[in-house]
């Protein structure tokens, strides 16, 4: 709760306070600002599973080198795979606005 609160403030302040003149509310501001930080949220799990899947790669031809072939496939399926959550992160960031 406390977490929500410090976040309510910051996107409050950032958004410029609402002040006098303003044709926006602060909540209307929010929206904007909260899908700019639903994006980098959902960059860091796409983030870390390509960092997981690179390395287990590494980790795999250094183990058994003549499967390299075999495996660079399977690596670049899961590398796509995985960037499209990141995609779609970045989508909904724009259907927000």
């Amino acid at each position: 709760m406390q977490l929500a609160m410090h976040v309510h403030h910051l996107l409050y302040v950032a958004a410029g306070g609402g002040g006098l003149g303003s044709t926006t509310t602060p909540y209307q501001l929010h929206i904007i600002n909260l899908g700019a930080l639903a994006y980098g949220l959902a960059a860091i799990g796409p983030g870390v599973g390509i960092g997981i899947i690179f390395g287990k790669f590494m980790e795999s031809i250094a183990r058994q080198p003549e499967a390299q072939g075999r495996l660079t496939g399977f690596l670049w399926i899961g590398f796509a795979l995985t960037e499209a959550l990141a995609l779609i992160g970045i989508a909904v960031f724009y259907f927000l606005k």
